[in-house]
């Protein structure tokens, strides 16, 4: 499956016509590797500019190289739509074979990576933002300090980076199931409790007649259990989508937030207030893909984070 259509060979193409496209994207001389790869993201992308962005590239440059596939085939590979390119039963067996092919490139860099020996060269780890900027920066400055040689680079995306297509080398993420297929270590358990400022919660904690407001995530249907059952005059103040912004509203006294432990600790104008007990949260875990799991940088920076967590434990639990 490419980029939510079917990739498979369609019944209605004669056996011969089929034959045909295979023989002609295998073996047409000015279709290479690169070509076949622009054609895949502009499948899984469907505009020239989305495919310009996961490429890297200018989105004319992705235009002219379909024009110039296309040439090369005699054939259309994708209908040009007022909202965006749609592939042709061409375009799609194009994409099935440049999908196996880069299987194949990320299998191979993945093993020669978990075989390299050497602390020099590319590192690319992802971890939440909150954790690299109230903890693993520490990590991050003694990593770089040890080994120089390495070139070092943090993605704080919020989104889920695919280890197996080499989007990442090493992640820390806070989950019950960090992936199934993936090689890990569990770093640490962890907690989260409510967090406000000092005045509301000194205000909050002088009268229990005080009505507590809560500022919770956009998704969150209502008040956590826990927090009604302690202090059952709470609600709902405000809501926001990202924890950064939550963070901040609590700072300047808006409200309370429940959140990791070590956010709140961290975090300056914050204090712990008890409106509800402190409840288990996801651990912290460090993985990887099994095949660069014994690489020497990926080794040597997981070392360091398994050093730290062990030596920091209490900044994360009640």
């Amino acid at each position: 499956m490419v980029g939510g259509f079917d990739a498979s060979p369609v019944p209605v193409l004669r056996k011969q016509v089929y034959l045909h496209i295979e023989h002609a994207i295998m073996h047409a001389m000015t279709l290479d590797w690169q070509d076949l790869k622009i054609i895949l993201h502009l499948v899984r992308a469907g505009t020239l500019a989305r495919a310009g962005n996961l490429l890297g590239i200018n989105y004319t440059t992705v235009a002219r190289r379909i024009a110039r596939a296309e040439k090369a085939l005699g054939q259309p590979l994708f209908e040009r739509r007022p909202d965006g390119y749609r592939p042709t039963e061409l375009g799609l067996l194009a994409a099935r074979h440049a999908e196996e092919m880069e299987t194949r490139e990320h299998a191979l860099m993945r093993q020669l990576q978990g075989r390299d020996g050497s602390l020099r060269g590319p590192l690319v780890i992802t971890a939440p933002q909150l954790l690299v900027q109230l903890h693993l920066v520490h990590v991050i400055d003694a990593f770089c300090t040890a080994h120089p040689a390495v070139a070092l680079q943090v993605n704080t995306a919020h989104d889920l980076l695919d280890l197996g297509r080499r989007d990442a080398d090493l992640a820390v993420r806070i989950s019950h199931s960090p992936g199934d297929a993936l090689t890990g270590l569990r770093l640490t358990e962890q907690h989260r409790a409510a967090f406000a400022s000092p005045d509301l919660a000194g205000r909050i904690m002088a009268d229990s007649a005080v009505p507590v407001p809560w500022i919770v995530h956009q998704d969150a249907v209502g008040l956590p259990a826990l927090a009604l059952k302690q202090r059952s005059n709470g609600y709902v103040r405000m809501r926001f989508d990202d924890m950064l912004a939550m963070i901040g509203a609590a700072q300047v006294g808006l409200g309370v937030v429940r959140m990791p432990v070590f956010a709140g600790r961290g975090t300056p104008g914050l204090v712990q207030v008890p409106v509800m007990p402190p409840e288990p949260y996801a651990p912290i875990w460090v993985v990887a893909h099994a095949d660069v799991w014994p690489g020497a940088r990926v080794r040597a920076f997981r070392e360091m984070l398994v050093g730290y967590f062990r030596q920091h434990r209490a900044l994360f639990t009640a």
